[in-house]
């Protein structure tokens, strides 16, 4: 791509910026008004609620010692394949479900699993995730997206509102097949354009490290729009959630009010605190109890989320955010909750793939449907991002790696999924369909990207072909006659 000054860069990306909203506002809206006049089936009756039986102590924590065992042993098996933990973490729940061990061995699945411990589990699981995104908002660099705004905002923006329309679009198809007539087409669409559209930024971060990308320009440039990405997507479920859960637009527009309203004051009159909690912290100052009053505000803060109708995670993730991320603070809640995130949080994932029934894609039809989802969702982040990359002045190469790298999902993915499944925005299948996805496009990653280090490698080793000769030829310039040397220059030149 040919040089350009910074003002026809910044005018062009403007001129890109604003086609790109318009653009998207009005693809929704046609969207929206084609996916309001579709027709979907009743819901189904529900049953009376099952009675509350007692569960025993130790059958929870048979329950927990049995998933968490298997969730470290297959981590541990696809991290020696290159592969994220969390990719194992979700197998091993996928293989104590109903799609594997339930299914082989009823019984003994029954026995060691049964489904009374099951809303332990699942509670146990929601403090675990609530825990690690309280950890996600401590890494999250503001100064960093501060230094890399002027282009990161566009390529960030672009990564997320393409592959939100591209899943708008696709929940045409969708919405009659795999939601009822009690969830609005808005609520449908824009939960699987989220879906579509989020990416995984503590796996990323993961991968970055792993291959010594997080200090170069590409993986600090991946790490700022992934970090743009989750708190738009964050953003925009918040939103969503609140269209579900209140049936009026005012109910609607009074919790995003409200939620705006929080992070207003998490970030202004929160966040002071914070810092001077921290530089107690710094001076040594009963750092114990520092520690106790900020994880307390961390479960106010998830409360108070929860109690104005969005998710508790986004108010942990903000909690986290505010917190000044170089302090002593942040490094000793880090150090202390690591242990316990490692016992909590592989129960979050082994609960998501003990809901994820991969017995409900059945037929070619349903697989060409997974097929269709993860071709939308690779298409819409890839392509938006390599798109955009390449209009803020990025090189091919290095456009297709942000691209691939954003595509990454993971943790982010699987707390849309659960969150819209609870709310009974899409189904089960759909949410198998939308799982299969999210392990898909986090594990093509590094392959992909080993793919593209080899390839980039071979083109170079074949531009330097040539070297030798050229090398030769200058060792030898005073031994060759000039008659010669202007015979081997000219053949080198047509060799080239």
């Amino acid at each position: 791509m040919t040089m350009s000054s910074p003002y026809d860069l910044g005018r062009r990306l403007t001129f890109a910026y604003v086609a790109l909203i318009a653009g998207a506002v009005t693809i929704f809206a046609l969207i929206h008004w084609l996916g309001a006049r579709l027709g979907t089936p009743a819901p189904p009756v529900l049953k009376g609620a099952a009675t509350a039986q007692a569960v025993p102590l130790m059958n929870t924590l048979v329950s927990m010692a049995m998933v968490l065992a298997t969730a470290t042993a297959v981590g541990c098996v696809v991290s020696r394949l290159g592969q994220p933990r969390v990719i194992g973490e979700l197998l091993a729940g996928v293989l104590l479900g109903p799609s594997f061990f339930g299914g082989i061995m009823p019984h003994l699945a029954t026995y060691l699993l049964p489904a009374t411990v099951m809303p332990y589990i699942a509670m146990l699981a929601q403090l675990g995730v609530v825990l690690y995104m309280f950890q996600v908002g401590l890494q999250l660099d503001v100064e960093l997206i501060r230094g890399r705004a002027h282009s990161a905002a566009f390529m960030s923006h672009a990564s997320i509102i393409v592959p939100l329309v591209f899943g708008a679009a696709l929940a045409l198809f969708l919405y009659p097949r795999f939601s009822t007539n009690d969830v609005s087409f808005l609520a449908f669409g824009m939960f699987v354009g989220v879906a579509m559209a989020v990416a995984a930024f503590p796996v990323l971060a993961r991968i970055l490290n792993e291959r010594g990308l997080s200090r170069t320009h590409i993986g600090a440039m991946a790490l700022t729009c992934a970090a743009v990405d989750d708190v738009t997507a964050w953003l925009l479920l918040a939103v969503v959630v609140g269209l579900v859960r209140h049936a009026n637009t005012a109910d609607a527009v009074a919790t995003l009010a409200s939620t705006v309203l929080f992070i207003a004051v998490s970030f202004t009159l929160v966040r002071p605190l914070l810092r001077g909690l921290a530089g107690r912290v710094e001076a040594r100052a009963t750092p114990r109890a520092v520690l106790a009053s900020a994880l307390a505000g961390l479960l106010i803060s998830a409360a108070a989320t929860e109690w104005i109708g969005i998710h508790a995670v986004f108010g942990a993730f903000i909690f986290g955010a505010v917190i000044p991320r170089d302090s002593s603070l942040a490094r000793s809640a880090t150090q202390r909750l690591e242990g316990l995130t490692v016992l909590l949080l592989p129960a979050y994932f082994a609960f998501t793939g003990m809901r994820t029934e991969v017995g409900l894609v059945s037929g070619w039809m349903d697989w060409a449907l997974c097929g269709v989802i993860i071709c939308t969702a690779t298409a819409g982040k890839l392509g938006g991002t390599f798109t955009a990359a390449r209009l803020a002045g990025m090189e091919r190469s290095s456009a297709l790696r942000l691209g691939i790298l954003l595509n990454t999902r993971g943790l982010m993915e699987l707390v849309v999924l659960n969150i819209a499944l609870e709310l009974h925005v899409i189904s089960p299948e759909l949410f198998t369909m939308m799982v299969i996805m999210a392990v898909v496009t986090t594990m093509m990653t590094t392959p992909v990207l080993q793919w593209l280090d080899s390839r980039d490698a071979s083109v170079n080793k074949m531009k330097c072909q040539p070297m030798p000769d050229a090398c030769d030829l200058r060792r030898h310039e005073d031994s060759v006659p000039p008659a010669t040397l202007v015979d081997v220059t000219s053949r080198n030149s047509l060799a080239r």
